[in-house]
């Protein structure tokens, strides 16, 4: 077992993790960067039809790694901001925007999650937007949620596209026998050598620590921070092979035939009161 370690250091080795996933992830068919450089679409269209027109729009994304996504609302018209803790990737997603031809409309921030508002300004943007596997890195979703209502102008909405929280407790191969404890709220540390983008990939800072966040956490943190859930949608695809039996379809991962299902991602919306 191991030796329990404050939160403060946790964080710090996954960021050294992230750190070198970066050159991986850049290089990697996974993140297609030639295929965006090119004009491919990188956003899901669920999301692209539920947030709706982002033309104009303030968007902060937070945990945003390279980039890509939040270049992929740039190229849809919003202004865009991303931040994340790996100076890194920060590095990799400036230079990706100016590659584009996006740096008059983005602008990347490398700072902690719970540093967004002191680093990007209270009340600045119209869309706070955060993507797929971001909130397992967080040991505190009540303060995200504070985060990002602190972010938001009044009338401004929360756009958050994650995996489902049953993904965490299921097995790898089938993908629907129960084998963790989805209540359990102990950070979870272990071993994860190369990345989802190379598992073959040779890697020194393999160590992590997750935290689970069922969907009642989420909900709830984001109504006790004075957000209106606008809708909560759960979807029957994945961007990777999370389990061994999911089968590939387009861009995406589904269960296979007519098998039984678990649901693999979910969305959701929750806007600030209007003044």
């Amino acid at each position: 077992m191991r030796e329990a370690r404050n939160t403060a250091d946790l964080i710090d080795e996954n960021r050294r993790h992230w750190e070198e996933r970066v050159p991986l992830h850049t290089a990697s068919t996974f993140y297609d960067l030639d295929g965006f450089r090119a004009g491919d679409e990188v956003l899901d269209r669920f999301q692209l039809e539920e947030v709706g027109d982002v033309a104009g729009l303030e968007l902060a994304h937070l945990q945003c790694h390279i980039g890509l996504d939040t270049l992929g609302w740039a190229r849809h018209g919003a202004r865009v901001t991303g931040l994340d803790f790996s100076a890194s990737a920060i590095s990799t997603a400036t230079d990706l925007a100016t590659q584009v031809g996006l740096s008059h409309r983005a602008r990347f921030v490398a700072a902690d999650l719970y540093q967004a508002v002191d680093e990007l300004g209270a009340g600045e943007f119209d869309i706070v937007y955060t993507g797929s596997g971001a909130l397992m890195w967080l040991p505190d979703i009540a303060r995200w949620a504070r985060i990002v209502a602190g972010l938001l102008r009044p009338g401004g909405r929360l756009h958050l596209a994650e995996f489902h929280p049953l993904t965490e407790i299921l097995d790898d191969e089938q993908g629907l026998t129960v084998n963790r404890d989805y209540f359990t709220r102990h950070p979870r540390t272990y071993d994860s050598p190369g990345s989802y983008a190379d598992w073959e990939a040779e890697t020194a800072h393999n160590t992590v620590t997750e935290w689970h966040h069922t969907l009642g956490d989420v909900v709830s943190a984001l109504a006790g921070a004075g957000l209106r859930i606008e809708f909560l949608h759960e979807h029957d695809t994945i961007p990777f092979q999370r389990y061994a039996t999911l089968v590939h379809d387009g861009s995406h991962f589904r269960y296979p035939g007519r098998s039984a299902r678990s649901p693999l991602m979910y969305s959701l919306a929750a806007a600030k009161p209007a003044r």
